[in-house]
Formats: C-alpha cells, sequence, structure tokens
C-alpha cells in the first residue's frame, strides 16, 4: 500500500494574504508544515498541491516536492483529487492543511495505520477535546461519534444539546483527513448536499451520502494559523522550541 501526504498550499487568503510563505521563526510556513509532516514514518511521499508558482519555488528550494494545481479549484478537496488523478500508484491520500506548522506527525501514522488494518476504509479523520470556552463558537466544528467511533455528525452548533449533563462530550473536528484514492476521486464529483451547504462544511458531503467516516482521538492541542495573531502565536512557539 503507497500512501501520499498531500499539503494544499493556496496563496491567496482573505486574512493573511501568501499565507503559505509567511515568515515562522526564519522559515517559510510550507516549510514547517512539510517538516512536521516529514517526521511521520506512514507516508511514502509528502507533496505540496499549489496553484502559484512563488510556492512551488520555495517548496522545491527546500528539497520538497510540489505539484502546480489549477487555480479554478474551490475547495481544497478539489486540489487533492487532481493530485490524485496524478498519481495512479498512489493508494491513500492523507491530507494535512498547509496552515497547520504545529500538526502532529503522530496522527498521520494513526491515519495511514487505519487504512492498513481496514481495507475497505473510505474515509477518516481527527477529533480532540472540545473547551467549554468553545462551546458556542462557529469557528470551532463539533463532532460526535457512535460507539464504533464513527462520525454521526459535524456542526458549528454545539451538539448533542446538553439538556443533561454530557455524558460524552463533543470533539472538536482537527481539519485532517485521510481518503482512499477510489473515494477520493468520486467525493470530488459528488454534488454538495444539503447540510454541507448549510453548515458550510464539506465533509457532511460524506455523511449525507452515507458514508462512513472513522475519527481517531487525540489530546493533542495545536495552533492553526488564520490570523496573523495566529501567525505571532505560533511564531512565539517557535522561537521558544528553537531558542
Amino acid at each position: 500500500m503507497k500512501i501520499a501526504c498531500v499539503i494544499p498550499a493556496r496563496y491567496a487568503s482573505t486574512r493573511l494574504p501568501g499565507k503559505p510563505l509567511a515568515d515562522i521563526a526564519g522559515k517559510p510556513m510550507i516549510q514547517r508544515v512539510y517538516e512536521q509532516v516529514s517526521k511521520a514514518t506512514v507516508p511514502d511521499i509528502i507533496i505540496v498541491a499549489t496553484d502559484d508558482q512563488r510556492v512551488a519555488d520555495v517548496v522545491t528550494a527546500f528539497g520538497g516536492t510540489a505539484v502546480m494545481t489549477s487555480t479554478d479549484h474551490l475547495t481544497g478537496t478539489d486540489r487533492l483529487a487532481e493530485v490524485a488523478q496524478l498519481h495512479p500508484d498512489i493508494d491513500v491520500i492523507i491530507n494535512v492543511q498547509g496552515d497547520e506548522p504545529l500538526i502532529e506527525a503522530s496522527l498521520i501514522d494513526e491515519l495511514g495505520a487505519l487504512f492498513k488494518t481496514d481495507l475497505d476504509l473510505k474515509m477518516a479523520t481527527v477529533g480532540a477535546p472540545l473547551k467549554e470556552a468553545e462551546y458556542g463558537e462557529p469557528s470551532a466544528v463539533k463532532v460526535v461519534c457512535n460507539l464504533k467511533g464513527e462520525a454521526m455528525y459535524f456542526s458549528r452548533s454545539l451538539i448533542p444539546y446538553p439538556r443533561h449533563a454530557f455524558v460524552n462530550p463533543p470533539l472538536k473536528h482537527i481539519g485532517i483527513y485521510a481518503y482512499s484514492r477510489e473515494f477520493l476521486l468520486e467525493f470530488a464529483q459528488l454534488a454538495p448536499t444539503p447540510a454541507e451547504l448549510t453548515e458550510s462544511l464539506e465533509q457532511l458531503r460524506a455523511l449525507e451520502n452515507g458514508v462512513t467516516i472513522r475519527v481517531i482521538k487525540t489530546e493533542a492541542r495545536f495552533i492553526g494559523v488564520d490570523t496573523p495573531e495566529d501567525l505571532e502565536a505560533v511564531n512565539a512557539i517557535f522561537k521558544t522550541k528553537e531558542s
């Protein structure tokens, strides 16, 4: 089984233009993400999928592998699917966002291991403990799972409604995904679904089409870079680690 880790890195960003090249303690963010992913043992290949030659040039300069993808993609999944089309030899694709420089390499290995033990698995993702302060935050996506560790629903609202104290608190969804190549190509061709359009959560398209999404749990907490404040916080973490 051949496993690829693909890092979508779109240059344009509303809040942080040129985000993949933002400096983090002396290195561009895309390099920081690549180096974190490189600590995982499961991927046979790591690919940065970008729509901008400047990002591709930086990746090549630090010794990474970059693939130029269309500028017309509406989602990161569409960008992944283009890479999957180019690599028919790949069996599983793990998607790590290009703004997650603190991603835990162990999560990549855990996701890859799921597909090695369950050859029928189509999709998997990660959940972490949800802080009480995040209950009302739409940006903190919640996921509830069944007793088999499979996602029942993802929402920006607090689910399930706590009429009584939580027996099992909901998890905060962490945006790292793994797909079988066959399903990824199928998924990218599916039309957007009602709940997906309502919540603006692409993973709901899979659930609404009856696809099982396995969820592994982690206690890890890490900062994705969405705002200048996030970038400042991540810079501080790396400077402390490397001082």
